[in-house]
């Protein structure tokens, strides 16, 4: 039987340790008995980035901010669909989990975060809305498992209505805030409805088969638009 091996770990600022395992050809980083992410289940955070493009099919060169990282799947997603005047800001609050993605995962993440399109922030997202000298077509999160502060408390902020109000700032006219979550909440929607948006509610699956179709848990994302 292969077991599973610890690579690293890291201190969230403000929050619980994460740690990074292989097992076999695969990765995942765990926080405390929740598996944040991994390679097998990769499919919900490309559609991520995926449909957001859909929805911004009349924008030639799309400005994006990605929070966070990750395992670089939105972003890799994203690069593939942008064109060569898209780009996208990444921002990214732990130092590991970017040494992560150019040491033992630099096979998963493919030179991405070293594309002339992407630009790296080491900040919180929350900051990174409000200090960018430009607004974003779209602003795509998936910092916690949901619109809570799982990952750090400080992260409740960002869905707070304050943060969702920072968001329809830093966004261009006809611009879409995009949330991953591993399970529908109807009061965030709500409080999304409050401050202003139009929101659409998808659910996508978590990995995507050999055959193309959706397969494993339902995620679900939020499309929010100014109404």
């Amino acid at each position: 039987m292969i077991t599973r091996q610890l690579l690293g770990t890291a201190q969230v600022p403000g929050g619980e340790q994460l740690r990074l395992f292989a097992h076999d050809r695969d990765f995942m980083i765990v926080l405390g008995h929740n598996e944040l992410m991994s390679t097998r289940m990769r499919g919900s955070e490309e559609a991520l980035a995926n449909l957001t493009l859909d929805r911004l099919e009349g924008v030639r060169a799309p400005n994006l901010l990605i929070g966070g990282y990750g395992m670089g799947f939105t972003l890799r997603a994203a690069l593939a669909r942008l064109g060569k005047d898209g780009r996208a800001t990444v921002a990214e609050l732990v130092p590991e989990i970017i040494q992560w993605a150019r040491g033992p995962m630099a096979e998963v993440a493919a030179g991405c975060l070293d594309d002339s399109r992407v630009r790296l922030v080491m900040d919180d997202v929350a900051d990174a809305m409000l200090l960018a000298p430009e607004g974003f077509d779209a602003i795509l999160l998936d910092v916690d498992n949901g619109p809570d502060g799982l990952v750090r408390a400080d992260n409740n902020r960002i869905y707070s209505k304050s943060g969702l109000h920072n968001a329809r700032k830093a966004l261009n006219p006809g611009g879409i805030l995009a949330v991953w979550s591993a399970a529908p909440d109807p009061k965030f929607v709500r409080r999304m409805q409050d401050v202003g948006f139009d929101v659409e509610e998808v659910e996508v699956r978590a990995r995507v088969g050999k055959d193309g179709k959706g397969k494993g848990p339902r995620h679900v994302i939020w499309f929010a638009r100014e109404g």
